[in-house]
């Protein structure tokens, strides 16, 4: 059982200093660094103007619908490059798998245009 622990000991002692090194190097900054934050600093900042209202403001449903689109026909590139790289190895197999893949996708981009998602009012 001493063994066992005597194992751990270097993941111990590497836990032990890279813990030690930041707690270091947080308090150097604290002490080194100037800490008189002004108004400026503190305010909360949008794109260089005054903030219009709350941060926590709610956002439109559409941009939920646009941002899962492009994560869709993100990971559709994603899976295309390596389909097609290795498509002389995976035969037709391969190739009627990803027409499958590609078809859902299809339907499902139909689906979105169908119900207006890609509307932008």
């Amino acid at each position: 059982m001493d063994s066992l622990l005597r194992e751990y000991l270097p993941i111990l002692l590497f836990i032990g200093i890279a813990t030690g090194l930041a707690v270091v190097i947080v308090l150097a900054s604290f002490i080194v660094a100037r800490q008189r934050p002004d108004s400026e600093k503190l305010s909360p900042y949008e794109c260089g103007f005054e903030p219009f209202s709350d941060a926590r403001s709610k956002f439109d449903v559409r941009y939920y619908l646009v941002a899962i689109l492009f994560i869709i026909f993100d990971l559709e590139v994603a899976f295309l490059f390596p389909w097609a790289v290795t498509l002389g190895k995976i035969g037709l197999f391969g190739f009627w798998s990803m027409m499958g893949f590609l078809f859902i996708l299809t339907v499902g981009f139909i689906y979105e245009w169908k119900k207006g998602a890609l509307e932008w009012e």
